[in-house]
């Protein structure tokens, strides 16, 4: 069955979502497809024991300039807005105070050689210089861009880290159904509905689906750059700048695991510690989030590969073995797996958020361009300072929804 409407929007993650709202309302007919049987894409809200858990992303970075801080107020939504845990060692457990100084100002020094003086090769790893703290260093890295630092541009992480802020808010309703929610009401949606190809016509394209093909005067493509790069969605050869560009913006490795609290244990509400502040595959442990009883164990860059490689049973073991190294051994029979991700071996996403290979900070750009006034890509991989965040993605989309409606209305 082939159906025809004035524009399709090629995944209903954040980015889509953002398009889905930038269309609503323009008179323009469009229907939504997404892959999976929700929406949400890399923001999901998973309900388990009776909380709501974020698998992907949870807190609101940037606060001040999110625009989906705006979003949750405008529907009455709360926002959690006092200070995050991070950074912090709750009882300077296995990280002594001097040495979190020491390991903090490392950090610091690195960062500014990159902006102050980048290295020729544009690779963030030219930068360091011989420190007792650089796997500390490259953990932190590994959370903030999931990639090891010999693959990472430079020129891109500091274009992110001079953007962001310090403002970290969340929703105890999750991040993941704030987005999904966001969805505009009326604008029709087909679910489980993965996209085969995309075909240029004469005027416009084709988006041929496994439930039939939709034929549209534009499009609006929000897939992850490893769907983008990949053979999943055969795209026309006049699209190969848009997948090479989507190439060199590969999706960095971060997983989330939960663990349960059973019963007393030694973990205060809202506090967090390091594993180990001298290993570059240490996990970051989020204790009591909302005085919930779960502990929230993030592995990035380097720790995500325990569990993409050896399994989820795996990651489970690594996190309890450090949180007992810093706790107590009792601690193991309070501590039970509850959930966990595996973003990087989802076929249709392929990874957390996205980073730049070095010397390659400009393929976002060419990412973001639209091609004939009918096919517009969105994406947190197609933001130049805020790629890797769901606002990103939102803002990639609305974006792109404007440029559309300028160029049909051409």
């Amino acid at each position: 069955m082939t159906t025809d409407v004035d524009v399709v929007i090629i995944g209903g993650g954040a980015a889509g979502i953002g398009a889905a709202r930038g269309l609503a309302g323009t008179g323009l007919s469009t229907r939504l497809v997404e892959s999976a049987q929700r929406l949400g894409g890399r923001a999901w809200t998973h309900e388990i024991a009776g909380l709501d858990l974020d698998i992907g992303c949870g807190w609101l970075h940037s606060a001040v300039n999110n625009s989906w801080a705006r979003i949750a107020e405008a529907a009455g939504i709360p926002l959690e807005r006092g200070r995050a845990a991070w950074g912090s060692q709750y009882r300077d457990l296995g990280f002594s105070k001097p040495e979190q100084g020491e390991a903090w100002k490392a950090f610091q020094e690195w960062t500014h050689r990159l902006s102050s003086a980048p290295p020729p090769s544009d690779c963030a790893a030219d930068a360091l210089v011989p420190s007792e703290w650089n796997d500390h260093l490259r953990s932190i890295v590994g959370y903030i861009s999931g990639a090891p630092l010999e693959r990472l541009s430079a020129a891109d992480y500091v274009a992110y880290d001079d953007n962001s802020t310090d403002d970290n808010w969340r929703t105890r309703r999750g991040y993941g159904s704030l987005v999904a929610s966001s969805f505009p009401p009326g604008t029709p949606i087909s679910l489980a509905t993965p996209v085969k190809g995309v075909s240029l016509e004469t005027h416009g394209v084709t988006v041929a689906t496994r439930a039939g093909d939709l034929r549209a005067r534009a499009a609006v493509v929000t897939v992850p750059t490893p769907v983008l790069a990949g053979d999943s969605i055969k795209l026309p050869h006049e699209l190969d700048a848009w997948r090479d560009a989507a190439r060199f913006l590969p999706l960095g490795h971060n997983e989330k695991l939960f663990l349960e609290v059973v019963g007393d244990a030694p973990f205060a509400d809202e506090s967090h510690v390091t594993g180990d502040p001298h290993d570059r595959r240490t996990g970051s442990y989020y204790i009591r989030p909302f005085g919930w009883p779960v502990i929230e164990c993030f592995l990035g860059g380097e720790s995500a590969t325990i569990l993409t490689e050896n399994g989820t049973a795996a990651a489970f073991a690594f996190a309890v073995d450090q949180i007992a190294e810093l706790f107590g051994t009792n601690v193991r029979d309070k501590l039970r797996p509850l959930a966990a991700s595996n973003w990087t071996r989802m076929v249709r996403i392929g990874g957390a958020y996205s980073y730049a290979l070095p010397g390659h900070a400009k393929a976002r750009e060419i990412l973001a361009r639209p091609f004939e006034g009918r096919l517009f890509f969105a994406g947190e991989a197609t933001s130049v300072k805020d790629y890797s965040t769901a606002h990103g993605a939102l803002d990639s989309g609305l974006r792109a929804a404007r440029e559309l409606v300028a160029a049909l209305r051409r």
